[in-house]
């Protein structure tokens, strides 16, 4: 059997770069043509929802600090990783993540499961002093997010994650100020936001009911991560589910 030689391709410039673009060009077309026949490439999971307004300034403070320099939000399905951590990230936990946090290094825990697993004052003391609750932590203190917290853009910030694709209503929008100020309020009627974010708390989040600050959004956001899933639910043929 004759033996096919590639001396002539690479001794021809031209003909190996044409082939070599002619191999990208197919690779390509078979990984992305594909992208476009599916609706998503997100497999969808009963109970996530956008964030709340709260939760949005929370996140938004969250990556201003560049706590995802240090905390990663995925928890790869690894037995020593879930063992730590909990159940495995799912894709669609980030849906409406821009950007999401899933990180490349850990410094400190991941927290894609801290939500529940603290106190909102152990977060709140935490932040504002992290040596006092674990004298190993060299996270710095975040003491000044007692400062009250600016939302007046809260509508617009709701509106431009709906332009990017994230379901928040017209109602949603319209209510944003309303709902952030009921949920650091427990107090308030809850039933309107109950109905908008289902599952989302209201509390005084920083143990200072005179105000929302950003220490509130902040602590708020945290008690959410890996909340909004009940894993003992999910399964494969429930996550394939649209």
């Amino acid at each position: 059997m004759k033996r096919f030689s590639h001396a002539p391709i690479e001794k021809n410039v031209i003909l190996l770069a044409v082939l070599t673009l002619l191999t990208v060009s197919i690779g390509g077309l078979v990984q992305i043509v594909p992208l476009f026949l599916v609706e998503t490439t997100i497999e969808r999971v009963a109970g996530v929802r956008p964030y709340t307004p709260l939760e949005l300034m929370g996140r938004d403070i969250y990556v201003r600090e560049g706590c995802y320099l240090c905390h990663s939000q995925m928890i790869r399905p690894f037995r020593d990783e879930a063992e730590r951590y909990g159940h495995f990230s799912l894709a669609a936990e980030s849906m409406y993540d821009r950007p999401f946090q899933w990180g490349s290094k850990r410094t400190g825990p991941d927290l894609a499961r801290v939500g529940g697993k603290f106190s909102d004052d152990w977060h709140a003391a935490h932040l504002r002093s992290p040596r006092e609750l674990v004298p190993e932590s060299i996270m710095p203190p975040y003491a000044f997010l007692d400062r009250p917290l600016d939302a007046t853009g809260i509508a617009a910030r709701l509106r431009a994650q709906q332009t990017l694709g994230v379901p928040y209503s017209d109602e949603m929008i319209a209510n944003a100020m309303a709902d952030l100020r009921t949920q650091a309020n427990p107090e308030a009627d809850g039933t309107a936001f109950a109905a908008r974010y289902p599952r989302a708390r209201q509390g005084v989040f920083d143990a200072n009911p005179r105000e929302v600050t950003e220490m509130d959004a902040v602590v708020a956001y945290l008690q959410m991560l890996g909340t909004l899933v009940r894993f003992s639910d999910v399964t494969p043929e429930q996550i394939r589910q649209p």
